[in-house]
C-alpha cells in the first residue's frame, strides 16, 4: 500500500491530502466539505478508518486541483480524518477509486505522485 502526502486546491484553498491506495474511498472533513456541493444522504453508514469506526451522512462532489490537473469525484463527508505522521492534520484521503479514475499513481520510494497517465480525454465503450 502506497501513501503520500500533497495538497489538492479546492477553490483557491489548499487541502492537505493523503493520497491511500489502502481506502477503496475518497473522504473529506466538513471544513472542505463547506468549500464544496455537498448533500445529506437518505441513511447513515458506518465507515472505519484507523482504527476507529465514524458514520457517513453526508457526501460531497470534489472538484480541485492536483499539481496542476483538475479532478472530479464523489466524497464522503467524514468528522475526522487523523493526523499524519508529522501530526499535520489529514483533510482529505484520495482513495483508490479516484486515484485510479484520474491515472494518479503514488510513488512511496520517491515520496511524490505520477501523473503522466492522467487521462487527456475520456473513451467510453
Amino acid at each position: 500500500m502506497g501513501r503520500i502526502r500533497a495538497y489538492i486546491q479546492i477553490n483557491g484553498r489548499k487541502c492537505w491530502t493523503l493520497f491511500d491506495t489502502g481506502a477503496r474511498n475518497t473522504y473529506v472533513i466538513p471544513e472542505v466539505a463547506r468549500l464544496l456541493v455537498s448533500q445529506k444522504l437518505p441513511r447513515s453508514f458506518p465507515a472505519a478508518l484507523g482504527g476507529s469506526t465514524q458514520r457517513v451522512r453526508e457526501h460531497a462532489f470534489l472538484v480541485g486541483k492536483i499539481q496542476g490537473h483538475l479532478i472530479a469525484t464523489q466524497a464522503m463527508v467524514i468528522g475526522s480524518l487523523g493526523r499524519d505522521e508529522q501530526g499535520r492534520p489529514i483533510e482529505i484521503l484520495l482513495g483508490a477509486l479516484s486515484m485510479q479514475q484520474w491515472g494518479i499513481i503514488p510513488l512511496p520510494r520517491d515520496e511524490k505522485l505520477d501523473l503522466t497517465h492522467y487521462p487527456r480525454e475520456f473513451l467510453e465503450y
